[in-house]
């Protein structure tokens, strides 16, 4: 028999999207599995819902509620009370494909050594357009997250389903504000793990005008400087995993880490401005490029703010034209 599977669910105020979300869960043609729905701080009718929901199925939903801090906690105390054999984190506004477990059990199962296991994950707008191809590269067969993932995060919270043991290694989620899930995956990315692929559609993550006003709401310094926070805790996971300068990836990374550093300093964030321009020198393997010793000494002259600020209108005026 087949171990069970672990479903965490952080909600937010999303009464009607979590019911949609638990139902695909319920829907899975595979069994055993456990529902953990974790409620950060509702401040609407979503906590009914759950548990107008929950009575219909005690035995399979767990219903908690927690102070209000974000995706990441959230999924930690799911993490903290699930028993099964397998996780799978789920966004509350995202469903899941009725054979997604029987697949990807199937396959972890067929492969031992393989940690963890994804498919394609569709992609649908807001104004209900689905796409016919699979999103980001959640429909190429790739063995293993790094170097891959210092790219890029190439799939999303739903596609992947984890075996506990290395959810268990990779360690608690992060309270950080954006980018969470590409740090937890980088640090699962950081143990070697491999991969296995199934060639099927197996979820759908779906596009909200809430989220970007919610993204909104977070303000752009808290923004900023968490993803700041979340690319130093990445590159240090590449740094684990013996990734280098050699890699495209690295390089890919590094030049990330150089727009985001103009970006805090347009935003008043210095310190977190050149943390990331020291990283990004260093994961480039040039640090005394001509590039990097203009804007080194730019920022001395005029102040990283100043600089930061004529870098982004440089920007902006390059694309306009």
């Amino acid at each position: 028999m087949s171990g069970p599977v672990s479903v965490i669910i952080p909600v937010f105020n999303r009464p009607t999207q979590i019911i949609e979300a638990v139902e695909s869960v319920l829907e899975q043609n595979y069994r055993p599995l456990e529902i953990i729905v974790v409620d950060d701080g509702s401040t609407d009718e979503t906590y009914a819902a759950m548990q107008e929901l929950k009575s219909h199925n005690p035995q399979l939903i767990k219903l908690v509620q927690t102070a209000n801090r974000g995706p990441g906690p959230a999924r930690e105390v799911g993490r903290q009370l699930a028993g099964g054999d397998y996780i799978q984190y789920l966004d509350s506004d995202d469903v899941l494909y009725s054979n997604k477990f029987e697949l990807q059990v199937k396959a972890l199962e067929r492969n031992p050594q393989c940690q963890i296991a994804y498919g394609k994950t569709r992609y649908r707008s807001e104004d209900n357009f689905k796409e016919s191809a699979h999103g980001k590269r959640t429909g190429e067969q790739i063995e293993t997250m790094f170097p891959s993932f210092l790219a890029g995060r190439w799939w999303s919270t739903l596609t992947p389903l984890y075996r506990r043991a290395i959810s268990d290694r990779a360690g608690p989620w992060l309270d950080l504000k954006q980018e969470e899930d590409w740090e937890y995956d980088a640090r699962v990315a950081a143990l070697g793990i491999k991969l296995c692929f199934v060639d099927e559609f197996v979820c759908e993550v779906r596009s909200h005008s809430e989220d970007r006003i919610s993204q909104m709401q977070l303000g752009l310094r808290t923004k900023l400087s968490s993803i700041a926070q979340a690319r130093q805790l990445i590159y240090a996971h590449a740094i684990e995993a013996k990734l280098n300068p050699s890699f495209p990836e690295m390089q890919i990374f590094s030049r990330s880490a150089f727009h985001l550093a103009r970006q805090c300093g347009a935003a008043g964030l210095g310190k977190e401005s050149q943390k990331l321009f020291a990283l990004s020198r260093r994961a480039s393997g040039r640090p005394n490029k001509k590039e990097y010793l203009v804007y080194h000494f730019l920022a001395h002259a005029l102040g990283w703010h100043r600089l930061g600020q004529l870098c982004c209108w440089r920007d902006r005026i390059k694309i306009g034209k």
